[in-house]
């Protein structure tokens, strides 16, 4: 029995998957499965440029020609072949389970293998019967038939399976960084709450020690009244008990005195605290205490770009001004810098950009290039973030896309030059846009783009506008 079941085994292996006959020229997979040579390369070329080669059995990738012959592997099939088996028969004789003979025929009604002696039996007699070779071969046949769109909606279901897993990865990224952000932007609100707290708390003790001092200062002047009071009291009361002659003595002055003693009133000192210690979690109100006072350098903008008299407005013009070509100067970039740099500490400011359909905005290296084509990136000393086609973006290698609800019409831009961090700011709905992480060195200024005014459609300027006092107005100096 056990030499039977081996031979069956072996007659098994034999058989290729994708014709369900003998191998013939087997090749052998880097996965390990045999199959046609003919088959197999017919299978590759079915399947087209551009689409994954995987091996029809276990699904494994492979590249086009990517086997080899088997020759073992042929010896063993001209061996069996010469036997006379037919492909899946195997050694084993199957017997009918009722009568115990061989099953020869196949009822195509019942669908079942059955012996010469069910052939003649009343249940199969008006049934169709054929040979169990005859029926092999035409099920075969049909089965092969049925591979190929099987094969197909595999295919389908793993390239869908392949997507859903991409999207399960992309997702996951998504998420990983969102949390990221979240624990980033508390984390810098926890600190900003930390020194407003002590702010606050400083604050705090200086009123309450100016205050102790005024009413100190009060009770003090009280005591001495009260203990100048109290002995001309004492004395008026002696003086009363005295003889004639020793009560009469000096009695016009000692009137006198009395008449003259006016009680001081304490100065008012006002025992109601300061309104200056709200705490607030939003974070653009943590931020304007490092509220900046932000200015256009009109040495820095190129030709076309008109400035406002305040230098708080840039707006790209229709002419090209007669301006000297300084090095400072941005040619052909349509941009301008702050006239503040910073190189150090940290700073906020607020831009509005209204309806524009373009701007670029963030910080850049005071040091960046100014001639020729600017590529805004971390690498060449940009960090900045930008309106293109409706889309916004911050300009990382590469760019990354920004998910924005709400449409911002004010920006607010948070460098924390020692954290090396630059923050962006939706204003309009207080939600956070994108933060980029560096290594700072050297100085940096603020950076502005309008971009081109395209006709018309992008002629708005874009404003800098003045940050508001936190609540309570206790703006620290800064850092």
């Amino acid at each position: 029995m056990a030499a039977a079941a081996t031979a069956g085994e072996i007659q098994d292996e034999a058989i290729c998957s994708i014709c369900l006959e003998y191998l013939t020229e087997p090749v052998t997979m880097a996965c390990g499965h045999n199959f046609c040579r003919a088959c197999v390369t017919q299978y590759s070329e079915e399947k087209g440029t551009g689409t994954p080669l995987t091996c029809p059995q276990c699904r494994a990738q492979f590249q086009k020609g990517e086997f080899k012959p088997n020759a073992q592997l042929n010896n063993i099939l001209q061996r069996i072949k010469q036997l006379g088996l037919k492909p899946g028969k195997g050694q084993k004789d199957y017997l009918c389970e009722k009568h115990k003979e061989h099953l020869k025929l196949f009822c195509e009604d019942d669908g079942e293998t059955i012996c010469l002696v069910c052939e003649k039996s009343r249940h199969h007699k008006s049934h169709t019967v054929v040979p169990i070779e005859e029926a092999a071969q035409e099920y075969k046949v049909k089965l092969q038939g049925a591979l190929g769109p099987l094969r197909k909606e595999l295919e389908e279901a793993l390239a869908l399976m392949s997507k859903e897993e991409e999207k399960t990865t992309e997702w996951q990224g998504k998420v990983k960084n969102k949390r990221e952000m979240i624990a980033g932007e508390f984390k810098k609100l926890h600190t900003l709450l930390r020194e407003e707290e002590q702010l606050l708390l400083q604050s705090l003790e200086q009123e309450e020690r100016k205050t102790l001092q005024r009413l100190q200062e009060n009770v003090t002047k009280l005591s001495r009244q009260s203990s100048s009071l109290q002995k001309l009291i004492t004395e008026i009361e002696k003086k009363c008990q005295q003889p004639v002659a020793e009560l009469l003595k000096d009695v016009k002055s000692t009137l006198s005195r009395s008449k003259n003693v006016k009680l001081q009133e304490p100065e008012v000192v006002s025992t109601d605290l300061k309104n200056m210690y709200k705490i607030s979690l939003d974070m653009r109100e943590a931020l304007k205490r490092f509220g900046v006072d932000v200015t256009l350098d009109p040495d820095t903008a190129h030709p076309k770009l008109v400035l406002s008299e305040d230098l708080k407005r840039v707006r790209h013009g229709d002419t090209r001004q007669d301006l000297p070509n300084k090095p400072e100067r941005f040619d052909p970039c349509v941009c301008v810098l702050g006239a503040e740099g910073f190189a150090g500490g940290r700073r906020y400011w607020e831009v509005g950009v209204g309806d524009k359909t373009e701007w670029d905005l963030g910080v850049c290296r005071e040091s960046v290039s100014r001639k020729g084509k600017v590529t805004a990136s971390p690498e060449d000393g940009f960090w900045a973030v930008r309106l293109r086609d409706g889309g916004y973006e911050a300009l990382t290698s590469p760019r990354t896309p920004l998910p924005v609800s709400v449409r911002p019409g004010q920006v607010g831009i948070f460098l924390d030059y020692g954290a090396g961090e630059v923050s962006f700011y939706n204003v309009t709905d207080g939600s956070h846009l994108f933060t980029f992480t560096d290594t700072f060195s050297g100085t940096l200024r603020p950076y502005f783009s309008p971009c081109l005014n395209a006709g018309g459609t992008n002629v708005a300027p874009l404003i800098i506008c003045p940050v508001p006092a936190p609540a309570g107005g206790n703006r620290c100096t800064q850092q």
